[in-house]
């Protein structure tokens, strides 16, 4: 993510740093997904996303002129439809529908796309069928929004380091989350003081 903020920001015309940053949401997105599987404290989590998202937002909205809102408002979405999830099962498909709809209509960072990640990370498997969703997905991608799809591209390899995460508890990180308004706020100091 670093990489591809600092690509971002200093050299937009140099690719390879956009390429590598297309690596970094779906990692978030296995923590996440972890996350929420391990956590005693579900409401602390929603909070502290909530909370380093609204202290991210005007530095985000500076560094990038975008009037979007940041990823961890994507993220905490995407852990409220996990929970939901969990609790009914039954019900997962409309629950992802809803997130992905809320997500566009809100216009949170990546959007639907967002949120339809975040449900085939959750299911994650290194199978076939998972394989063929999630290649049929960023495929059809390039019919609805090419131009997005093909910034979006390099995403299709990340299972492969998906599929190397041990899937057991690691050491608690409550505040790892602070490092995004963390260099969000270094790499707009950067580029003022330039």
């Amino acid at each position: 993510m670093l990489v591809d903020h600092i690509g971002t920001v200093f050299f937009p015309d140099i690719l390879i740093f956009r390429i590598l940053g297309r690596f970094s949401f779906p990692l978030f997105i296995l923590l996440l997904v972890e996350g929420e599987k391990h956590t005693r404290h579900f409401r602390q989590y929603c909070l502290r996303l909530l909370l380093l998202g609204i202290v991210s937002q005007p530095i985000y909205q500076l560094l990038f002129r975008s009037t979007v809102w940041n990823i961890l408002f994507t993220l905490l979405l995407g852990l409220l439809c996990l929970r939901l999830v969990r609790r009914f099962p039954r019900w997962q498909f409309l629950i992802w529908i809803v997130g992905a709809t809320i997500a566009q209509v809100l216009h949170l960072e990546y959007q639907a796309y967002g949120i339809v990640m975040i449900a085939l990370i959750h299911h994650f498997q290194v199978s076939a069928f998972w394989w063929a969703g999630w290649i049929t997905f960023h495929l059809g991608l390039l019919i609805v929004a090419p131009g997005f799809a093909i910034f979006q591209l390099p995403a299709i390899f990340s299972p492969f380091l998906l599929s190397l995460a041990t899937h057991q508890q690691g050491r608690k990180a409550r505040w790892f989350y602070l490092f995004y308004p963390s260099h969000l706020f270094a790499l707009w100091l950067i580029r003022y003081i330039q």
